[in-house]
């Protein structure tokens, strides 16, 4: 008997993105959902059926994953870190974010694939905006760094493969991704705040656009089939920006914690991280970083499923369930 569900391919699908739209996508049962692995072993759900791809690379075979398939959510990346390591960061983004996209890319539309949603960032925009002056999504590209850079040439090959061939793309630029199992510097802040310690970060006059990881899982899901999704670019946040004091504010109260914050004056904030060489996580703290998702909400009826509080809330338990794992 043929299977007559909608077939998805993802890869990325044991990151913190790429699992949370398996997972969603396995609770539909209108979907067929395969997934991309790098080695056998992979920790992923049973329900899903997997195709071992080996790591993300210019010259991978892709036809055992897009073989069949209406659709491919590209979330596998070489992602951003402040300190990179690499000898030759900028070969390596392009490298794996590029050159092993538009290969996967070419292979789903050779294969019939009908559209190809691609993870990108917003760092394709830039690194922060002027107060009262938030990102859109058809905004000039301004990246800054090899990563940002490196998706804008994903996103500029991409939509040249959809203009020669009948395969539709959608991209997504999410804003910083947080929910149950974020890692990095938003769960540094949990830390801190759940040991209690003193954080001179109660002077921040700044904007930042978030989303919680439902709220990106329900857009992307949204994308799948949507006919106004085609071959556009959307930004993707909670619709609710807080200043990095609301925030650690919000994230204390949802742990069941005080939040200890000295109302440094941020310049001071600023000049200190340049002299220690944290300019770049201090910029993170104290910039402004808004988007504008009215397209976004306009174009596919879409609003953010997840309040900010209730995101907030579910974060900070999973955080506490787990905190002594590592």
């Amino acid at each position: 008997m043929t299977d007559s569900r909608v077939s998805i391919a993802v890869t990325g699908a044991t990151g913190f993105v790429g699992s949370a739209i398996v997972r969603h996508l396995l609770e539909r049962t209108p979907y067929r959902v395969c997934v991309a692995i790098r080695r056998e072993g992979a920790l992923i759900d049973t329900r899903a059926e997997a195709v071992k791809v080996g790591d993300l690379a210019p010259d991978n075979h892709w036809q055992a994953l897009v073989a069949g398939c209406d659709v491919v959510i590209h979330c596998a990346a070489r992602v951003h870190v402040l300190s990179d390591m690499a000898a030759d960061p900028e070969t390596e983004y392009f490298r794996a974010n590029v050159a092993a996209t538009l290969n996967l890319a070419e292979q789903a539309a050779q294969a019939g694939v009908k559209r190809f949603i691609f993870i990108s960032s917003i760092k394709v925009n830039g690194e922060h905006s002027q107060p009262g002056m938030p990102f859109h999504a058809d905004d000039q590209a301004r990246p800054l760094d090899p990563y940002g850079a490196s998706k804008h040439a994903a996103e500029e090959g991409l939509r040249e493969l959809a203009r020669r061939t009948s395969m539709s793309v959608v991209i997504v630029r999410p804003v910083l991704v947080y929910g149950p199992g974020v890692k990095a510097n938003f769960r540094n802040m949990m830390r801190w705040l759940d040991k209690g310690i003193p954080l001179p970060l109660g002077a921040i006059d700044n904007r930042r656009s978030l989303v919680a990881l439902g709220n990106l899982v329900d857009l992307v899901v949204r994308c799948i089939d949507h006919p106004n999704a085609a071959n556009q670019t959307f930004l993707v946040s909670d619709g609710h920006d807080l200043s990095t004091t609301q925030l650690l504010q919000r994230l204390a109260h949802a742990l069941g914690k005080p939040a200890r914050l000295l109302p440094v004056p941020m310049h001071w904030l600023t000049g200190l991280a340049s002299l220690l060489g944290k300019r770049a996580f201090s910029q993170r703290l104290c910039s402004s970083l808004q988007v504008d998702i009215e397209k976004t909400r306009t174009l596919l009826d879409w609003t953010p499923p997840v309040g900010i509080d209730e995101a907030m809330n579910e974060t900070a338990a999973y955080f506490l369930e787990h905190k002594h794992h590592g």
